[in-house]
C-alpha cells in the first residue's frame, strides 16, 4: 500500500524508486508557492463547493460505459496498478477500483481529494498533488487522465513537463490513455450564451475564443452576494498532441474518437482519446 503523501512528508523509498533528497525541497516550493502566489483559475473554481452544483448532472452511466470499453480494450492485469490523474472526487477512480484493480488517485483539489478520501480502501487511495509534479516513478501501469482534465496552464511547457510527470510515474511497459475534446467539432457548435438553473441558481454562462483557449465565464448569485469564475481550457489540435507527446517522450499507439472507442473523425467525433506508450529515448 502507498504511504500518505503530505507537504511534511516524503514519499516512502520502500515500495518504489521515488523522488529523492530533492523531495523535501519540492514540498517546500510547493508550500511557499500555495501560501503566497496569486491562484490560478482552476485551484479558485475547483475548490469551489458551486463547481460540483453546475457539474452534479454529469452522467455515471456514461463515464462507466466508457471505463468498461477501455478495460476491454486495454485488458489490465489482476495486478495492475492505475493513476488516475485529475481524478476530482473520484468517480472513474471508485468504478475501476470495484472492478477489483488497485487505484491511486491524485487531484489539486482539497475540496475533492478530501470527499474522496472517504471510499478509500486496501486498494484505493487519494492524495492531494499537482499533476505537473513528480509523484511515483516506474511504479504504474496504466496512467488515465480523463475527461478534459488536462490543457488547463498558461504555456506549452507546464503542459509538457505534465506529460513528462505522467510517463515517470509509468513502468517500462506502462500506457498513458488521455481523454479530451475534439477541438473542431467544439468550436464549429460553441455556444457563446447559455443560463442553467440548478438547486435554485442560476448560472449565467458565456465561452469565448481567446489566445487559441476556450474561455468560460459563469457568473451567479446566491445568498445576496455575487459570484464570478472562469474556466479556460486550451483548444489542442491533433497536431499539437503529437508535438507534446513527442517532446515528453510518448508514442501515440492508438486514438478513438467517442466513448465507445470508434474510429476519431476530426469533424463529427466528440472526443479525442489517445493510448500511449513511452517512446525509446
Amino acid at each position: 500500500m502507498l504511504p500518505k503523501i503530505t507537504i511534511k512528508d516524503q514519499p516512502s523509498t520502500n515500495t518504489c524508486r521515488t523522488v529523492d533528497q530533492n523531495s523535501n525541497c519540492l514540498y517546500l516550493r510547493l508550500k511557499i508557492f500555495r501560501l503566497f502566489m496569486p491562484k490560478k483559475w482552476f485551484q479558485n473554481w475547483f475548490n469551489s463547493p458551486y463547481y460540483h452544483i453546475l457539474y452534479q448532472q454529469r452522467n455515471d452511466e456514461e463515464a462507466e460505459f466508457f471505463i468498461d470499453n477501455l478495460c476491454a480494450y486495454l485488458k489490465p492485469g489482476a495486478n495492475s496498478r492505475l493513476l488516475d490523474i485529475a481524478c476530482g472526487r473520484g468517480r472513474h477512480s471508485n468504478y475501476l477500483n470495484k472492478k477489483g484493480y488497485d487505484v491511486t488517485g491524485i487531484d489539486l483539489s482539497f475540496s475533492s481529494i478530501k470527499y474522496a478520501q472517504q471510499f478509500e480502501n486496501s486498494k484505493l487511495r487519494f492524495f492531494v498533488h499537482d499533476m505537473r509534479y513528480l509523484f511515483y516513478i516506474n511504479y504504474f501501469d496504466f496512467a488515465f487522465n480523463l475527461f478534459t482534465s488536462f490543457g488547463y496552464f498558461e504555456t506549452e511547457k507546464d503542459h509538457v513537463n505534465s506529460l513528462k510527470t505522467f510517463r515517470k510515474s509509468l513502468k517500462k511497459d506502462g500506457l498513458l490513455i488521455l481523454d479530451y475534446f475534439n477541438r473542431e467539432k467544439i468550436l464549429k457548435h460553441l455556444t457563446q450564451q447559455e443560463t442553467k438553473t440548478i438547486d435554485g441558481i442560476d448560472f449565467y454562462i458565456s465561452k469565448n475564443i481567446v489566445n487559441d483557449k476556450i474561455v468560460k465565464s459563469i457568473s451567479f448569485e446566491h445568498k445576496n452576494k455575487d459570484y464570478a469564475f472562469k474556466e479556460e481550457v486550451s483548444s489542442f489540435s491533433f497536431a499539437d498532441f503529437e508535438r507534446m507527446f513527442k517532446k515528453s517522450g510518448f508514442e501515440i499507439v492508438n486514438y478513438f474518437g467517442d466513448y465507445s472507442l470508434q474510429p476519431f473523425d476530426e469533424c463529427k467525433s466528440d472526443r479525442l482519446i489517445f493510448i500511449c506508450k513511452k517512446a525509446d529515448v
